[in-house]
């Protein structure tokens, strides 16, 4: 598994755009910017209740595994 953080950027309607951030001041983001991969997520979520879980200006961790 790698693991990622991603930052929600925007929210508009369904559409969600996430970034990575890192800031040299949190440890944990120090060991996230060397170690995992970088860049922005864009994605819909139809679903009113997943959608919801989500703040713009809120950090969270996405995990990539295989799918066989």
């Amino acid at each position: 598994m790698v693991r990622a953080k991603f930052t929600v950027m925007s929210i508009k309607d369904n559409r969600l755009i996430m970034e990575c951030l890192y800031s040299p001041e949190v440890p944990e983001d120090q060991a996230f910017c060397t170690a995992t991969p970088w860049g922005k997520i864009e994605m819909s979520i139809d679903n009113p209740k997943a959608l919801e879980q989500f703040e713009v200006g809120k950090a969270y961790y996405a995990d990539f595994t295989k799918a066989e």
